[in-house]
């Protein structure tokens, strides 16, 4: 890595740019839309919205699309656990699992919403990388159809297969709170991700018709047992789409080193997440963290799976993030830090999308 007084583009590092395009590994507009209303307020993401993303803000950050994802919430205080992450420890406890019958229509309702900003004109939900490859050239957001937390797919995986014909291309067996298909990680620091049992039958199942299907399994939110089962059985690459360094901030929801030479060992991938309590050193979920918290999660992660296997999993409309990047029209600081950090044009590009392109391909195969 070396450091740059201009990139290639011609730009002094201290002048804010929106290139390279940012793929990134999540978001939860879907659901932030949904709770304001649904379908009702799709028109927000066109016109302008008060959240980190939406068209304009998308367009000014170089916000190049990412996994859009349908997640049900539990009927929990939010600002209550936020409150909770502030202090210097806390273990909070899980939610009650949510039953198929419960958890399907809200999924519907979300994909539903996916769906009407396409037809709205403001992004493409894309199904192979030659589609997102096509949407970022036509300046176009991108957007795969992704599943976090598998409530809305039954155990005889009919539902997989309906959503799958549907777009779906990437699911998380789990949101921290249990399934029939596995075990999450809770919200405790600090903690370890070790934190239970594994998959079921019903989670190898899923994983064996996922890797047949070509979608993509993320481990993110998933304890250590069922990350190391899903390692064992997949043949793909192992994918965190929105995780972080637990050598760095000792979080349930952060990876060890062990986690991540297996990541490298099967070509996979981690998207950084900038959810202030999973960077910070302290676990803490106050929002006064700098970028150069960040650039040390990314050396770490750099160090351990390789210059091929980094990008970013913003975690946008779901989370508390650093007072710098709270829309995405604030993305050129990242790209900012970075260069002023010593990355060069070469590895910055890689992070911003190409690494996520790659690891889409040797999942999806094309």
């Amino acid at each position: 890595m070396r450091s740059l007084p201009f990139n290639t583009w011609g730009w002094h590092i201290l002048k804010d740019i929106s290139e390279p395009p940012i793929f990134d590994g999540h978001n939860d507009v879907l659901s932030t839309l949904y709770r304001a209303g649904g379908l009702s307020g799709s028109e927000t993401f066109i016109s302008g919205r008060d959240g980190a993303i939406d068209v304009a803000q998308a367009k000014a950050g170089g916000f190049a699309g990412g996994f859009f994802a349908v997640y049900v919430s539990s009927p929990v205080d939010s600002d209550f656990a936020y409150k909770e992450m502030e202090k210097p420890s806390y273990d909070l406890p899980l939610p009650e699992p949510i039953d198929w019958e419960d958890a399907f229509p809200v999924a519907m309702a979300q994909a539903a919403i996916l769906f009407d900003l396409e037809k709205r004109g403001g992004l493409k939900v894309c199904r192979s990388v030659a589609e997102i490859r096509q949407a970022m050239a036509a300046e176009k957001m991108a957007a795969i159809f992704h599943i976090e937390g598998a409530e809305a797919i039954d155990a005889d995986l009919n539902t997989l297969e309906v959503l799958y014909q549907a777009g779906l291309r990437s699911l998380g067996p789990v949101w921290s709170r249990p399934t029939i298909f596995g075990h999450g990680v809770p919200f405790r620091y600090p903690g370890i991700p070790d934190t239970g049992d594994g998959l079921t039958d019903h989670g190898l199942r899923l994983v064996q018709r996922c890797d047949e299907l070509g979608i993509m399994i993320d481990l993110s939110h998933i304890n250590e047992a069922g990350f190391w089962d899903v390692a064992r059985h997949s043949t793909k690459p192992l994918v965190a789409t929105h995780s972080n360094v637990h050598a760095i901030c000792a979080h349930t929801r952060n990876l060890t080193d062990k986690q991540l030479a297996a990541i490298r060992e099967s070509e996979g991938m981690v998207g950084l997440n900038f959810a202030v309590a999973f960077l910070r050193d302290d676990g803490r979920m106050i929002a006064d963290v700098p970028l150069k918290q960040l650039m040390r999660h990314l050396d770490h992660l750099i160090e351990h799976l390789g210059e091929d296997k980094v990008g970013f999993g913003s975690d946008y409309d779901g989370a508390i993030v650093p007072k710098d990047l709270t829309s995405s029209a604030g993305l050129p600081k990242l790209r900012q830090a970075m260069l002023q950090h010593g990355y060069d044009d070469a590895l910055i590009a890689k992070l911003c999308f190409k690494n996520w392109l790659r690891v889409l391909e040797k999942t999806w195969g094309s």
